[in-house]
């Protein structure tokens, strides 16, 4: 096993290296100037202080230079937001796209695998069809289509949840708690715009946690259920297909034999055995869903990465491009090699040392 890790942790430099450079060469051979947009008139003399400025002079000494910063912890400064270093974007970005992707995440699981199950006990019956529409429905439907017409129904239509953005949650408490002004201090920044700072005890940051968590679920539901239907509509299928298989081995029928009940025989003998291509799927999976909700994320305007992602390729902006791609991938690559490990502690007799693995 832990010859296994080491093999795969030592692969990880050569792919992203290859990703770097691939990333490099789409983002830099395409049209358009990143700087020529913010000169006025493009002055030629303004463009090559800017390209000075951010140390951006010639391709090759950002090809060379980039990674050696990237190996320090530094992203660079963003070419199109000014305030902010690439590494402060995907610090405070990164976070709202983990959210909605594991909330999506944890409701394509657990809707998937209960109504793939009870497809496979209640085989040819009603669930089955009903699971059996959900999954065409889910590999049939674009993310972006659900996406709508979620926003549609529920938030325009009914008006059950947000129509989108991001709750103000921890960073303006008195939102949720009733708090003394006294514990407010005014912070004024250098271009002379004012923030407020709470000076809040150990209780009341408990007590503002509990009160802000709903107001995120509601702003993150309607996202989740619509990046969740496309792998909840896989797993449904993967969980009926290798249920089916799995309660109709000999060991399923010598438990019925000896007289287990049903409920035991499911989740003991079979479900074990039952999620294995389903624990397969989970890895790129969970990867796609997080790097796949770009489109999702500017429908309800959520200030993830996938929206300052796409604002970075209109703009050209390279060091936000190829901070958001590193950081995208040394994801699936973990994500990937954490599943695999999964798999085989789940099934023993999957060897990670030795044959496919």
């Amino acid at each position: 096993m832990l010859r296994f890790i080491a093999i795969r942790v030592l692969q990880f430099p050569l792919i992203l290296a290859a990703i770097y450079l691939i990333t490099f060469a789409l983002a830099w051979v395409a049209p358009g100037d990143p700087f020529s947009a913010q000169t006025e008139g493009n002055d030629p003399q303004r463009v090559q202080e800017l390209r000075e400025r951010f140390n951006v002079t010639s391709s090759w000494d950002f090809l060379t230079t980039y990674p050696v910063n990237l190996l320090r912890g530094e992203f660079g400064p963003s070419f199109s937001v000014r305030d902010k270093t690439v590494g402060q974007i995907i610090a405070d970005t990164l976070p709202v796209s983990l959210a909605v992707g594991g909330l999506a995440i944890v409701i394509a699981t657990g809707v998937g695998i209960a109504i793939g199950t009870l497809a496979a006990v209640r085989r040819d019956g009603v669930l089955d069809f009903v699971s059996l529409s959900i999954a065409l429905i889910g590999v049939s439907v674009p993310s972006f289509v659900v996406a709508v017409t979620l926003l549609s129904s529920f938030a325009y239509g009914l008006e059950l949840l947000p129509l989108g953005g991001w709750p103000p949650g921890f960073s303006q408490p008195d939102a949720y708690l009733d708090l003394d002004p006294g514990l407010r201090e005014t912070v004024v920044a250098e271009d002379g715009q004012v923030t407020y700072e709470w000076n809040l005890s150990f209780g009341q940051q408990v007590q503002l946690f509990f009160a802000a968590i709903p107001d995120y679920l509601r702003h993150m539901l309607l996202p989740a259920l619509a990046l969740s239907l496309l792998p909840m509509a896989y797993i449904t299928r993967l969980t009926r297909v290798s249920m089916i298989d799995v309660l109709g081995n000999d060991y399923i029928r010598t438990a019925r034999a000896k007289g287990v009940g049903r409920l035991r025989v499911i989740f003991k003998h079979a479900l074990r055995n039952g999620l294995l291509p389903v624990l397969s799927f989970l890895g790129p999976a969970t990867a796609n869903i997080l790097v796949g909700s770009f489109i999702v994320e500017t429908i309800f305007k959520l200030p993830g990465l996938g929206t300052f992602f796409i604002n970075s390729v209109t703009a050209r902006d390279q060091p936000l491009i190829l901070g958001t791609v590193m950081v995208y991938s040394v994801l699936l690559l973990s994500l990937n090699l954490v599943v695999d490990v999964l798999y085989g502690i789940v099934d023993p007799r999957i060897s990670l040392t030795e044959g496919g693995k």
